[in-house]
This record gives C-alpha cells, sequence and structure tokens, in this order.
C-alpha cells in the first residue's frame, strides 16, 4: 500500500448520492449470510460464523487499501496509514458479534460505513494526515462467556486475564477456545494502545432507540454513554404449605422480590437519564401449592454519570435491607458488571455535528442508553460517537431491526467529512 503525500480532498472523495448506503446494505446482507442458527442471525464469539465473518471483512479490508491483521483476540485491524510514520492514529471501530436471534446493523454497520469510507478515500488517491484504524471488534455483546468488550478492552488496555477462566456453556474456559481456534492468549497485552499515540476514537451505531426517528433526524450526536451496574439478587425465604400457613407468618421470597421490583421502579422515577431494569425474575422449583422458598432476580441499572447511578443502588440496596428484616428473609446480593459512564469529547462532538450538517443532516444531540465498545475508550482517548436512526420503531437486538439505506448513506458521509474536518484541524 502506497503512502505518498496528503491529497487535498477534491470532488472525487464525495460519491454520489446513496452509493455508500447502498454498498453498505449489499455488504450487511453478505455478513448475514454466516450465522449459528437457521432462519436467522447468530454470530458468538469464535463460533465458525465468526470466524467466516471475520475472514470476510479481512478481505474486504484489504480490499479497500488497508494493510490487514487479525489479532489475538480476534479483532480485524485495518490501517489506512499515513504519509509519515510518526503520526497519530484514530481508531474507528465498532463489533461484529451478535446476540441471538439478531437485526443486521448493531454494531457491524459502523464497521461498514468506516469500510466504504476507506475504499473512497483510497480510490481518490486521498491520504490523511493521521493513521486511521478501522477495527472490528470481535466480541461486545458478552453472549458466549457472560461478559462483554473482549475484544475493545484488549486494545483499551483493560483486558483483565481472569476472563480466560471463564466456561461457556459447553464447558470450554476463553483460554481453551481461544487456543483451539489459533489464538494465542499469551499475548493479548500487546495488543493495548498507547494512548500516547491516539488521535481519537469514533464510533458510528444504529440508536438501539426511537429517539432519532420521532425526533425525523437521519443522524445524531451521542453526547454521553450511560454506565451501568448489573447485579444478581438471591431471596431465600422458607418454604411452606399454601393453605395452612397464616400470611402474617409467612416468609415468601417471591413476595420479597416483588416488593424489590417495585423499589427499583419508584427510584428511578427521581432522576432524568436514569433507568433501572428487572430483567430476570424466577421461583426455582416454585410449585402452585406452595410458598417460595427462594427468587432469584436481575438490577440493571443505568445513568449518564456514575455518581446519579451509584447513589440510586445505594438507596435500592437500603430498600431491599428493610423488605428483607419485615419479611424476614435473607438477601444476597452479587454484581456481575460495572462499566463507568464515559463523556464524549466537546471537540468531536462539534466536528460530528458540522460533517453531519455537510451530510445535509441537522445536528441532533442525545445520550446514549446501551452500553459499547467506546466505553472502553473512555478516559483513554477522546471519544465521539455518530447514531444512526433506526426503523420499525426503533427495536434493535432483533430480527425486525432495520435501517434505511439512505440514513445508512448520510452516517457514511457524515464519517467521510469527520475524517476530512479532523485531517484539516486534527493534528494534536
Amino acid at each position: 500500500m502506497s503512502s505518498g503525500p496528503p491529497v487535498e480532498p477534491t470532488s472525487e472523495v464525495r460519491p454520489d448520492a446513496g452509493d455508500l448506503g447502498a454498498r453498505i446494505m449489499a455488504l450487511a446482507d453478505r455478513l448475514a449470510e454466516h450465522s449459528e442458527s437457521r432462519g436467522g442471525l447468530t454470530c458468538t464469539y469464535l463460533s465458525p460464523a465468526h470466524r467466516a465473518v471475520a475472514m470476510l471483512l479481512r478481505d474486504w479490508m484489504r480490499a479497500a487499501g488497508m494493510a490487514v491483521a487479525i489479532d489475538p483476540v480476534a479483532n480485524v485491524v485495518g490501517r489506512y496509514a499515513a504519509a509519515h510514520p510518526g503520526a497519530k492514529t484514530l481508531i474507528v471501530g465498532s463489533h461484529y458479534d451478535t446476540v441471538h436471534d439478531a437485526g443486521k446493523y448493531d454494531g457491524r454497520l459502523g464497521i461498514l460505513a468506516a469500510l466504504v469510507v476507506v475504499e473512497r478515500l483510497h480510490r481518490a488517491g486521498v491520504r490523511l494526515p493521521y493513521h486511521l484504524e478501522v477495527v472490528a471488534f470481535s466480541e461486545e455483546e458478552g453472549v458466549r462467556f457472560s461478559k462483554p468488550f473482549i475484544g475493545s478492552s484488549a486494545v483499551a488496555g483493560r483486558f483483565d486475564p481472569a476472563m480466560l477462566k471463564l466456561r461457556d456453556a459447553t464447558g470450554f474456559t476463553l483460554a481453551e477456545l481461544m487456543q483451539e481456534t489459533g489464538l494465542d492468549p499469551s499475548a493479548i497485552s500487546a495488543v493495548a494502545r498507547d494512548p500516547a499515540t491516539l488521535l481519537g476514537y469514533l464510533e458510528v451505531h444504529i440508536e438501539q432507540g426511537p429517539a432519532l426517528l420521532q425526533a425525523g433526524s437521519p443522524l445524531g450526536i451521542v453526547t454521553a454513554i450511560n454506565g451501568g451496574v448489573r447485579q444478581l439478587i438471591a431471596v431465600t425465604g422458607t418454604a411452606g404449605h399454601a393453605g395452612t400457613v397464616p400470611m402474617a407468618m409467612r416468609h415468601d421470597a417471591a413476595a420479597a422480590a416483588a416488593e424489590i421490583v417495585l423499589a427499583v421502579e419508584r427510584r428511578w422515577q427521581q432522576a432524568t437519564g436514569l433507568v433501572g431494569t428487572v430483567g430476570q425474575l424466577a421461583v426455582p422449583n416454585g410449585a402452585v401449592n406452595v410458598i417460595p422458598g427462594a427468587c432469584e432476580l436481575s438490577i440493571d441499572v443505568r445513568a449518564g454519570d456514575d455518581a446519579t447511578r451509584d447513589a440510586a443502588v445505594r438507596d435500592v440496596h437500603a430498600e431491599i435491607e428493610r423488605i428483607a428484616a419485615r419479611r424476614g428473609v435473607r438477601v444476597a446480593v452479587r454484581e456481575t458488571l460495572r462499566t463507568p459512564a464515559a463523556s464524549c469529547a466537546p471537540r468531536l462532538q462539534a466536528v460530528l455535528a458540522q460533517a453531519a450538517e455537510r451530510a445535509g443532516a441537522a445536528a441532533h444531540y442525545l445520550s446514549s442508553g446501551a452500553g459499547h465498545d467506546a466505553l472502553m475508550f473512555g478516559g483513554m482517548t477522546d471519544i465521539g460517537m455518530l447514531f444512526v436512526r433506526c426503523g420499525n420503531g426503533g427495536i434493535s437486538h432483533n430480527p425486525t431491526e432495520t435501517v434505511a439505506a439512505e440514513d445508512a448513506d448520510s452516517a457514511a458521509r457524515a464519517l467521510l467529512e469527520a475524517l476530512l474536518l479532523l485531517a484539516q484541524g486534527g493534528r494534536r
């Protein structure tokens, strides 16, 4: 790959309307052909479908003019080099794994938008004054090993070696699976980037919600990504006969859990941007004629800043203690995930807003309730995110997830304009 002097952008680098969107949609369809499930899309970490997608992305990046490598955690990394070897690096990334029975665009839209933009730059002979790395992160969803961000945490230098001992549903540890598929777990630490070499991190992603749809805006500038806490709660009471134990003498674990659910709902009404969800609720070995002696539930807490989120968690825990004391049950809480909130850099928000306007879309600002790979780069380098409007009511993590080709085109054009704007004033 040649790396001559940077070329001033001309009309050749800006494609005709619809060109980039149509290509993104076609490539997304190609990737979706590789799935673990019939009649749907499931692509979990290091499955045969996952490895096939990685090979396709590698080949497409190479054809687009990038030097490409698959790193020790299966990230596909394409590098579009600057003329000067000592230039800083801008990372543009998103993930290519999926949830079970997924849509085609969650994560992958961002990878493909970056891919078609580099294709355009390369075709026009445009070199940027910074290295551009397009990173297709191997795992963000946390489906196979119940821990997210395997790919991006490695690049951000935040990979926890304890994760190598996690087991999937078949009994494989993460380390064993990596070794079986030709990866080297001992080399993961070498994947981490030096923050001093980075210009920033950008991510294009479908919104996964209805805000842009309701606003009539194809693109959104993300101001912050909510931090999250996930906890599993086990309530232990006393099982008993449903007909013979008086109500006042019961220690009903399910009734206590029901109060906890309502306590979560009440607390989350007290602050703007704060959300709490009980997504799992079960009575193990429950029977219609038995007072529940045990109940298990989950809590997912998110907010745009850690202080607001953590205050809510403390309040809910205090209420749980009161419920447990009043009902005579025991409660155990186990935290399974804690991710910090991440604010998007004002300078990158401004660049993306200007780029969106150049692409014909008025800037619309919003926060992200979902977590993204960008979270891993918060505090390490400046981060920026561009949301793309979802169709079909904003549904995501679902086969009915849709993105209009016109909106995908606007996103790619805005990304291209952002790269050109950073080229004009992005040296740091």
